[in-house]
């Protein structure tokens, strides 16, 4: 069983390594807005959205290391938790119904999106980066017996595979221009967008 002062240590290193974590999705957050704006892609869009509530599931993760260190009451911990997985679960699942709309109207309209050589190299970072983290997290959360940081792990994961689809339709744009990839990629992307909110959101109903 660990000492606390190793316990400290590792509460610091997960501390460490969700603050990069945020920083980075608050990055890419707004790489991919001004990206996806400029280039007219839903596919960018949808992408970075879902950035920006990672940021706030970072946060809240954050706000738990940080009150469980100071032996802040358990209950008030879990409060906070089921709200915020309720919350960015209920806007996953609008993104998720937005996106949908968004690239259904743009196939029927034949909107194609122009080529973000930007919205690509982030995709290339993130395809890099998320496995790492997740490897991190995973380490970290198993140590401390918190499965909150081992489950933000794998939403790593899930942000690699959206990178990966953000990735292959950003190249099949610049390299054929396809006018019909770009939606048809973010409609791909709305499979993790949806699966990640219903996880979201049921695991704020099962701490109620």
């Amino acid at each position: 069983m660990a000492s606390n002062s190793q316990t400290i240590s590792l509460v610091t290193k997960s501390l460490h390594t969700e603050y990069f974590s945020t920083a980075w999705m608050a990055f890419e957050f707004m790489v991919g807005f001004y990206s996806g704006l400029k280039a007219g892609s839903i596919l960018l869009i949808a992408f970075c959205l879902d950035s920006f509530l990672e940021i706030i599931s970072g946060s809240t993760l954050i706000w738990r290391l940080r009150k469980e260190n100071a032996g802040a009451p358990a209950a008030e911990i879990e409060n906070a938790e089921r709200r915020s997985s309720l919350i960015v679960g209920s806007v996953l699942l609008l993104l998720s119904v937005y996106v949908v709309g968004v690239s259904l109207f743009n196939l029927f309209a034949h909107q194609a999106a122009d080529t973000s050589f930007s919205g690509i190299a982030i995709a290339i970072a993130s395809v890099i980066l998320m496995p790492v983290l997740t490897l991190k997290k995973r380490s970290l959360g198993k140590s401390l017996h918190l499965d909150a940081l081992v489950e933000d792990g794998m939403c790593n994961i899930t942000c690699a595979y959206m990178a990966a689809t953000v990735l292959i339709g950003g190249l099949l744009t610049a390299l054929f221009n396809w006018w019909w990839v770009d939606s048809v990629a973010a409609l791909i992307l709305v499979y993790f967008i949806a699966s990640e909110g219903w996880e979201s959101f049921q695991a704020g109903q099962n701490r109620d």
